[in-house]
């Protein structure tokens, strides 16, 4: 099993180019599954995730074509017979595995998705999304872990609303509507950059959608769809951590690739932190950062701080001179990476859904376990500000969704490399 050996306490400065959004990738290609015609999707991000998905696709019969070195997917889907089963062993590792239930079963009239797994951070579970399936005319059954939809008469547009903001559970929702009959409102959104990206992608594909209030969407559905060219936006999540990376232990670092006004909420908060940053419009220039100071934080849907980002800023909290607060609102088992932050030094204390961030401590290299995605990334962070040497270990999970982390962090001068 492969480990990452870093070797902390060496400046950052140099350059990173932000890589495509994975959460945005991945519920544009299950929509692709509506569309007969050429599609073409470019900035996509080469990471296990979409990797993943790009499988499932080929698996279900989509001519799907992933050009690795350009980052470009090709799909087209005429005279194509799709199969209407997502196996297990396709969905076992990615959550996002379920957003191909809404188009399957609004094209075909039927569908059989394994229910998902992926990172070890909740239930998570599925009601909303079969909640708004079932609103729009689907017959479903949970059966061998399996979901069973079907829908004789096809998909037909409702006023819906969310019984609870879900990303997710949106994005099925505005896939299945997209390909119904008539119109479909829905309420109470999750309104995240990723979402606005994917209601581009259907609208360049024919659909008429239209957002009428910060979380309500307009969805007149179509079958005449068109071919498409869409390129991806950046990846607001993979920014936040390497300009969290230059706060913890950068010289000057500057991210490029990006749309600052999308991180408004990040770039209040590390200002209110003391971290330097230059802003402008494509890119930010993170200069050295000494006083840190504590924070409290809730994280929330868009546009509030993201969950996503949670435990690599936890990291930067440590350096804080006092007491910072973290309130998780999103996920009930999203602070599993505290114990291994704690192994390294940090004094950090859990109370139901808050977690207390003790500082200013120095951490100290130690062989550490991820546990999910973002929490592996924390540890590649506190292991940049450590001294000595980390190791860590089961860092399948950041293969899922970065893009050449150690390749990027390298040509900015930290030690860090990968080994067998």
């Amino acid at each position: 099993m492969e480990k990452l050996i870093v070797k902390g306490k060496k400046k950052l400065s140099g350059v990173i180019r932000i890589s495509g959004s994975k959460n945005a990738t991945l519920p544009i290609l299950a929509a692709s599954i509506l569309n007969k015609n050429k599609i073409e999707i470019n900035r996509v991000p080469v990471v296990k995730d979409v990797i993943t998905m790009v499988e499932l696709l080929k698996h279900i019969g989509s001519n799907i074509k992933f050009d690795l070195k350009k980052k470009k997917i090709f799909i087209h889907n005429e005279n194509r017979k799709l199969k209407t089963t997502a196996p297990y062993k396709l969905l076992k590792t990615m959550r996002a595995g379920v957003i191909v239930l809404g188009p399957l079963l609004s094209r075909f009239k039927k569908a059989k998705v394994s229910l998902p797994g992926g990172c070890a951070i909740g239930s998570r579970p599925v009601d909303i999304h079969l909640f708004v399936l079932k609103k729009l005319g689907a017959k479903i059954k949970i059966k061998n872990g399996y979901i069973f939809a079907e829908t004789k008469k096809g998909l037909v547009g409702k006023r819906i609303r969310l019984p609870s903001i879900s990303v997710g559970a949106t994005e099925n929702a505005l896939i299945a509507a997209s390909y119904a009959r008539g119109t479909t409102y829905l309420s109470n959104c999750a309104c995240e950059p990723e979402i606005q990206d994917l209601t581009n992608f259907l609208k360049k594909m024919g659909v008429k959608i239209k957002w009428i209030g910060n979380r309500k969407i307009k969805i007149l559905g179509s079958q005449n769809l068109k071919p498409t060219i869409h390129k991806v936006m950046f990846d607001r999540i993979e920014s936040g951590t390497f300009i969290i990376a230059g706060a913890l232990t950068g010289k000057r670092l500057k991210v490029l690739g990006i749309e600052t006004k999308i991180l408004k909420k990040e770039i209040s908060i590390l200002k209110k932190m003391g971290v330097k940053l230059k802003v402008n419009k494509n890119d930010i220039i993170v200069l050295s950062s000494k006083n840190i100071k504590p924070v409290s934080i809730n994280t929330q849907p868009y546009p509030g701080f993201p969950t996503d980002l949670q435990a690599q800023i936890m990291v930067l909290m440590t350096r804080a001179n006092g007491i910072s607060k973290i309130k998780e609102n999103i996920f009930e088992k999203r602070f599993m990476h505290v114990p291994e932050l704690n192994r390294m030094g940090a004094k950090i204390k859990i109370l139901g859904d808050s977690s207390f961030i003790y500082g200013p401590q120095q951490l100290n290299g130690a062989e550490v376990m991820a546990t999910d995605l973002r929490a592996s990334v924390s540890l590649v962070l506190a292991g940049l500000a450590a001294e000595d040497r980390t190791i860590i270990n089961r860092v399948y999970h950041l293969d899922r969704g970065y893009e050449k982390l150690e390749t990027k962090l390298r040509k900015c001068r930290a030690n860090i490399f990968r080994k067998n």
